[in-house]
């Protein structure tokens, strides 16, 4: 038996299979065991957009892979060491991903005349050659599923698709864990199915356990064995970017004490969000699936209007829909959290992969001068602290804010260290002003519109409070009272006001802080979103290799920090990683006059380490040199 055990080993492990072959089931609950390993890792659930592809073809290849490691991992890793492929399709998408040497575990079963004839594969890739370079281990995987759960009176089709069980049992066996958690969770995730389909599944999970301890093939299939990271002290969990996201908004209402409407049209990778947060009544959530993506806009404006946070939720295409409405909470000033899940584009594009599309939409993307607060979020974990902070801007400034986030986050999961509610200050809400003994009707509305000096958020005036009115609507408003005013001058203060109140929010984030490595020097490598994780590992293999780099990662964009301009006027060259053509890039200029280096992609797929490692080195050429 091989046993592998070096110091700080990471393994990236990638399912892959037939849209209905439960890979998503598998490589979620492996992550589950990992997190009760102890060990760190990151997932990248990769699925194709059709709901049901034709089965055996390439564009319905499902794909999960989790990186795994006893050191501090911060994305889903380059190149797998480890792919489970259950059909010839799946080989053929996946083979280009892997590093030579990689370990191949194929379902046999699955390779034969009519998948290869699905597949357009001409010629059986066991035969030609093309797998020579790795390690490859053939098990009938669909015929001992069949076998193992034969006893339980399965029909052939039920019994085939607990086939995901078997491979399950197997790579548990290879990474030393313990099922009785994947049983546990087996016996909750079908106690509502008929009694065999549970005892059916289970019996092949202990097959495919039982099959790889006890199988001649030690020469071939190896046991990793992967210590626990390096962690500070609390309770974790694994958490997607969906699911923390939900439970920071939750957690937001709580802390200003108001009720979460969360009101949204379902659309791919944002609908998760609606799913988790229906299941948060308790905590003060109700939610709202409207029949458009401007009915759910326009409802969780009215929640605001009536004392409520009302939140939506999309992706680029929707929150292109909500433009004219989210223009309306502007003028209107009331808070509104709009949540865009980004992915491909443009148009309905790629729906199930990941870009970072959107930051120009955000910035830019209404009509008029219509600036609104940005925050992006960069990892899964971070989705719970970012909501919380959109949600306190929303309600201290009386604006519509931002929060970014990509269908990478969103499905991705990682450890998560459960937070303290104590340890967040309560989010304080502009009280509704004591009732003018007046019977002047003007100086009622301007008491009810009188702005914070500092905030510029004007009081929070809901219908049925006794002695206040406000009024609602899109047309432009007097700055003293709040009444629909033409005036030419008026319009004026009122865009000056509605930009002032933007920059205001500046002051109330903290300065921009650089993450790893020097604060002035040749070069820092500057991101924002989901590139985090791939550029944080990248910049620490250079700073390991003697390369001075730093790694400086935006949460604002809108306003970007106080001191960002002379901080990154610190060093000779600014590098922009982004899944995009140039958007942050352009922010820069725009805001600050500083050029930058641009890193585009938009493939779908997130940043590799190795892309932004030789992006650095390629910027860098005298220290480059000395390097090596």
């Amino acid at each position: 038996m091989t046993k592998i055990n070096p110091e700080n080993l990471s393994v990236v492990v990638r399912f892959a299979g037939d849209s209905g072959d439960g890979v998503q089931l598998l490589g979620s609950q492996f992550a589950e065991s990992t997190a009760l390993a102890g060990s760190d890792f990151s997932t990248f659930p990769d699925f194709p957009a059709e709901i049901r592809a034709p089965v055996g073809t390439t564009f319905g290849v499902s794909a999960f892979q989790i990186n795994l490691g006893a050191r501090r991992i911060s994305t889903a890793g380059d190149q797998p060491d480890v792919l489970v492929a259950l059909n010839p399709a799946a080989l053929k998408v996946n083979l280009p991903l892997l590093q030579k040497g990689a370990l191949i575990i194929l379902n046999t079963d699955a390779f034969n005349d009519r998948n290869f004839s699905k597949a357009n594969i001409a010629a059986d890739p066991r035969k030609t050659g093309e797998l020579d370079d790795y390690q490859v281990v053939e098990i009938d995987i669909s015929t001992q599923t069949l076998e193992a759960v034969k006893p339980h009176g399965l029909s052939k089709s039920d019994a085939e698709q607990c086939k995901n069980f078997w491979a399950l049992g197997t790579v548990l066996w290879m990474f030393g864990r313990d099922r009785q958690p994947i049983i546990d969770w087996a016996h909750k995730k079908f106690a509502k199915k008929a009694p065999d389909v549970l005892t059916g599944n289970l019996a092949a999970l202990d097959a495919g356990h039982a099959f790889a301890e006890t199988a001649e093939l030690s020469a071939e299939l190896p046991q990793f064995v992967i210590g626990e990271a390096p962690m500070q002290a609390g309770d974790y969990r694994s958490i997607t970017g969906a699911e923390a996201l939900s439970l920071g908004l939750a957690a937001a209402g709580e802390l200003a004490d108001r009720d979460i409407i969360f009101c949204s049209y379902p659309i791919t990778p944002a609908s998760p969000i609606l799913h988790h947060l229906t299941k948060m009544g308790e905590l003060g959530v109700a939610t709202f699936q409207a029949e458009d993506e401007i009915a759910a806009c326009c409802a969780a404006i009215g929640a605001s209007y009536g004392g409520a946070i009302g939140v939506t939720s999309s992706s680029g295409p929707g929150i292109a829909l909500k433009g004219e409405a989210i223009g309306l909470g502007m003028v209107a000033e009331l808070p509104l959290v709009i949540v865009n899940s980004q992915r491909g584009g443009p148009s309905t594009g790629l729906p199930t992969k990941t870009e970072q599309s959107d930051l120009y939409q955000a910035v830019y993307g209404r009509n008029a001068d219509a600036p609104l607060p940005v925050i992006a979020t960069s990892s899964p974990g971070d989705c719970f602290e970012a909501a919380i902070e959109a949600t306190r801007t929303a309600v201290r400034h009386m604006t519509p804010v931002f929060l970014l986030t990509d269908g990478y986050i969103a499905n991705a999961a990682g450890p998560w260290a459960l937070p303290e509610m104590a340890d967040f200050a309560p989010i304080e809400t502009n009280a509704a002003p004591d009732v003018p003994t007046t019977d002047d009707p003007v100086d009622v509305k301007r008491a009810i519109w009188k702005r914070d000096e500092k905030s510029l958020g004007r009081p929070w005036v809901a219908p049925g409070m006794k002695g206040l009115a406000h009024r609602i609507g899109g047309l432009e408003k007097d700055i003293e009272t709040g009444d629909i005013s033409y005036d030419a001058q008026n319009h004026q203060v009122m865009g000056d006001m509605r930009a002032a109140k933007i920059d205001a929010i500046a002051e109330y984030i903290p300065d921009q802080a650089v993450e790893q490595g020097p604060e002035k020097g040749r070069l820092a490598v500057v991101g924002w979103g989901s590139t985090h994780g791939a550029i944080w590992r990248a910049v620490n293999q250079a700073n390991e290799d003697g390369l001075d780099v730093a790694q400086i990662h935006l949460r604002w964009l809108s306003p970007l920090p106080k001191n960002l301009r002379e901080l990154l006027a610190g060093y000779d060259r600014i590098l922009l990683p982004e899944m995009n053509f140039g958007q942050c890039a352009t922010l820069l200029r725009d805001k600050l006059g500083i050029e930058v280096v641009q890193l585009n992609k938009v493939s779908g797929q997130p940043f590799k380490i190795a892309e932004i490692s030789d992006a650095i080195r390629a910027n860098l050429p005298g220290e480059m040199q000395a390097a090596e």
